[in-house]
């Protein structure tokens, strides 16, 4: 079969507004996403084995990891005990509070606990697990609808072996922001602005980066607004209001707590070494990386920050949907601009999934015109994921 019989996009109809298309429900679409959910579900469970080995040649205990890595544990204590009552004092004397963490996740956490015999830590990973599917599906939606199915299918499989999916399975937000962002983003594409509203909303109270979705809304309304000379319908307008609500609701409650109503939120982020600074900690990390080195994590990360910037560029290049391209945009200059240890910032590309399209049309093609060619660089993808995401989270010191 050549390559011309591989899925090609056609020509898009504005994204905020084009209808729902007729074959999201059709027996081959859902058929389709059976299968790439079942990839996805096939590489991740690998992962979590991959770590529970890790645990067990660690001597740590089994299973730790997944539930009480890092930020797991502040969300878990939060999901107990409630905000203002975990504090820690760093070596250079920054007063670190829960403020900082949002409340969706560990306001879930508890409801899940109390509702079945599962304690903070299992309810936090069979949370995360249960929104990664959610996730997934949604991403092959998306896929599907531009690309079609063998696309969507690589997009998802993409998405499962990235160095960092290994967090789609801890106790952290990451599952449950891109679950409400990539829905989100699903239904604007599809003129759903109430959901895509009120999912944005949800996605502003998991993570701080949750504006992202907001943002996406609200410059596509703003687009729309012109291209139809102000006369659109009252959903739009809804549900670009709806959007940022959940993220500005939490910043401006840490704000009244604090009693800086305004910049109490931004001040809780400083204590942690967050915020956006144009730029100017990562240039200083770079500098100390070429000058000292930094062992395996700091530079692998490098290498995915500058790929997910060449990734941007291409999507740019390609014509992607406004909502989708505003999304990844913005969160590739919070990864850029922003401070804080540069070890994370690959998991906060996670959710970045429109940067994945380039590389998606690709293996899309490869597996039409080179099937084996294929099949080895997935397995190689997958191998590293597995690798590396038992590595970073088990054996490396780094923060996640």
């Amino acid at each position: 079969m050549s390559t011309s019989s591989v899925p090609r996009p056609e020509p898009l109809a504005p994204a905020a507004l084009r209808p729902r298309p007729a074959g999201a429900g059709r027996p081959g679409v859902r058929r389709g996403a059976r299968q790439a959910l079942a990839l996805f579900a096939a590489v991740r469970l690998a992962g979590v084995v991959a770590v529970l080995l890790a645990d067990h040649a660690t001597r740590h205990s089994l299973g730790r990891t997944l539930a009480h890595s890092w930020d797991s544990r502040w969300y878990l204590h939060i999901a107990q005990h409630g905000y203002g009552h975990l504090i820690w004092i760093t070596p250079t004397g920054a007063v670190q509070t829960d403020w900082a963490f949002f409340p969706l996740y560990p306001g879930l956490v508890r409801a899940v606990t109390v509702l079945l015999p599962l304690t903070p830590g299992q309810a936090g990973v069979a949370l995360a697990w249960a929104a990664a599917g959610a996730a997934a599906y949604g991403l092959y939606l998306i896929g599907h609808q531009l690309y079609g199915r063998a696309v969507a299918t690589a997009l998802v499989a993409l998405w499962a072996v990235l160095p960092h999916a290994v967090e789609l399975t801890l106790a952290y937000t990451e599952s449950l922001f891109a679950a409400l962002a990539f829905w989100a983003l699903y239904c604007v594409l599809n003129g759903r602005w109430l959901w895509a509203g009120s999912l944005a909303a949800l996605a502003g109270l998991s993570r701080p980066s949750g504006f992202a979705v907001a943002a996406a809304l609200g410059v596509t309304a703003v687009c729309e607004l012109v291209r139809r000379r102000g006369r659109m319908p009252a959903a739009v307008w809804a549900g670009a209001l709806l959007a940022p609500l959940g993220w500005l609701g939490y910043v401006l409650w840490v704000g009244e707590r604090t009693g800086n109503l305004l910049g109490g939120y931004f001040m809780v982020q400083s204590a942690w070494t967050s915020r956006f600074d144009f730029g100017v900690g990562a240039a200083r990390f770079l500098r100390a990386l070429f000058l000292y080195g930094g062992g395996v994590v700091y530079p692998y990360a490098l290498v995915i920050v500058a790929a997910g910037l060449l990734l941007l560029a291409l999507l740019c290049l390609d014509g992607a949907p406004l909502p989708l391209l505003v999304f990844a945009g913005v969160l590739v200059l919070l990864v850029i601009g922003g401070s804080g240890s540069f070890s994370s910032k690959p998991r906060f590309l996670l959710p970045a999934f429109p940067l994945l399209f380039p590389l998606a049309r690709a293996l899309a093609r490869a597996w039409w015109a080179r099937p084996a060619r294929a099949v080895l660089v997935g397995a190689a993808l997958t191998a590293v994921s597995l690798l590396y995401g038992a590595y970073v989270t088990v054996v490396a010191h780094s923060p996640l």
